[in-house]
């Protein structure tokens, strides 16, 4: 009876195992993504890059506008009169008269240069908020990316437990037979093993699930799912220093465009302030009046000018003031929560960093030297199977302790190069 069910949840987790193998086999439609090829693949297929991008082209727009010569157009007019002149004792005498003229309305405040230069600084913004959406999803990948990676290694160590389980419980189950255990330790091998399967198959459903994130980022078909490849790196040294993540922050996408948007909001002021001082328009005409005999010829000049008495624009000015100080305030803010979340990014990093060492150098390597030794002692019959499966078992919930701990470390990378705007292609 017993020999019957070991072997019969043997065979239900073999089966399992192929399921898994050619389920992730199938979906995943190409090789395994390296992180720059994921990064391509998102930069030009991700449609929250695709919609700032495509933002540009407004703004240009705006400034091809704004850099044009005058920013009003001429007046061209055009008229034609027919006038019937009365005749003592004959039939009306008909005229054609004719005038055409042209007129220029003039900006004598500067308009020109606040509106052409606001123009640039939102271009420049647009450009700058571009580039942090791009830096924005690169990173946002890259989580995804490391999330499946790590999914990808902790599956491998659960199959690992697995099959340690397995051996021991086959183990358990001769022993039984032989009548050299008895039938606790034989029950406790199979419910170690009917918990190690369910684990394994708990870990592939995450990875399923990281993988289809990961797809969804990078706009493939719904039906693939990635695999990636690569390390999770806990290396000792890193390419840069806090202050050279604080000089880098400060010169961040995301600060500049603020930057910028601060500059356009200034010049939108001035222009706005200008419109106070009236427009100047002058016109240049000519025509012919009068009977055919007399036919007059008019050239004139003409020059007008709003007198600005009841609007003097405060409610633009108003609006302008308001923009300027808003965008102050916000480049401000944004300042100071760079400095403070690269600084403490910085420390969680650090801490991660030496949590992930002695976990890896001092607690992992005897945990598997013990485990390595505990089953030669058991299969020698000096220790029993709960022993075992202790040393078994701390074994693998210290893999899973260090696993996390790299993937968070990795996480918190990522988190600390993007809020401190930290170009890696550059530093390399």
């Amino acid at each position: 009876m017993h020999s019957n069910t070991f072997c019969g949840r043997l065979a239900r987790f073999t089966a399992t195992l192929a399921f898994t193998a050619a389920a992730l086999t199938s979906r995943a439609a190409e090789p395994p993504l390296t992180l720059e090829q994921a990064w391509q693949r998102a930069e030009q297929a991700n449609p929250a890059l695709k919609a700032a991008q495509a933002n540009l082209t407004t703004s240009e727009g705006a400034l091809t506008d704004a850099r044009g010569l005058l920013w009003n157009n001429p007046q061209l007019t055009a008229e034609r009169n027919q006038r019937r002149v009365p005749q003592p004792g004959l039939s009306n005498d008909t005229q054609r008269e004719w005038r055409a003229g042209i007129s220029q309305t003039f900006e004598i405040a500067g308009q020109h240069g606040y509106r052409r230069e606001a123009a640039e600084q939102d271009l420049s913004t647009l450009r700058e908020s571009v580039e942090e959406t791009r830096r924005q999803v690169r990173a946002e990948v890259e989580q995804k990316f490391v999330r499946v990676l790590a999914l990808q290694t902790r599956v491998a160590a659960e199959a690992e437990l697995v099959g340690l389980i397995k051996d021991a419980a086959g183990a358990a189950r001769k022993r039984f037979a032989a009548g050299e255990d008895t039938k606790l330790d034989s029950n406790l091998a199979e419910v170690e093993l009917g918990r190690a399967e369910s684990q394994f198959e708990a870990v592939r459903e995450q990875l399923i699930a990281a993988r289809a994130e990961l797809a969804a980022a990078l706009q493939l078909p719904a039906e693939v799912l990635p695999e990636v490849q690569g390390m999770l790196s806990s290396e000792a040294a890193l390419p840069y220093t806090l202050q050279e993540l604080l000089a880098s922050a400060a010169n961040r996408p995301r600060l500049r465009a603020l930057d910028h948007q601060e500059q356009a909001a200034r010049n939108r002021l001035g222009l706005e302030r200008a419109a106070t001082y009236p427009d100047v328009t002058v016109g240049l005409f000519t025509g012919r009046e009068g009977p055919g005999d007399v036919r007059e010829r008019i050239t004139g000049l003409s020059v007008s000018v709003p007198l600005p008495l009841f609007r003097r624009n405060a409610a633009g000015i108003g609006r302008a003031t308001t923009e300027l100080d808003q965008a102050q305030i916000e480049r401000q803010a944004a300042i100071r929560d760079t400095r403070a979340s690269v600084s403490a990014l910085w420390q969680r990093l650090e801490s991660l960093r030496s949590r992930v060492k002695r976990l890896e150098q001092l607690v992992l390597q005897r945990l598997q030297e013990n485990q390595r030794l505990s089953t030669t002692a058991y299969r020698a019959g000096e220790i029993n199977l709960t022993q075992l499966l202790l040393a078994t078992r701390q074994l693998l919930d210290t893999r899973r302790e260090v696993l996390e701990a790299q993937t968070e470390l990795a996480l918190t990378r990522v988190d600390l190069e993007q809020a401190a705007g930290w170009n890696r292609e550059v530093a390399k």
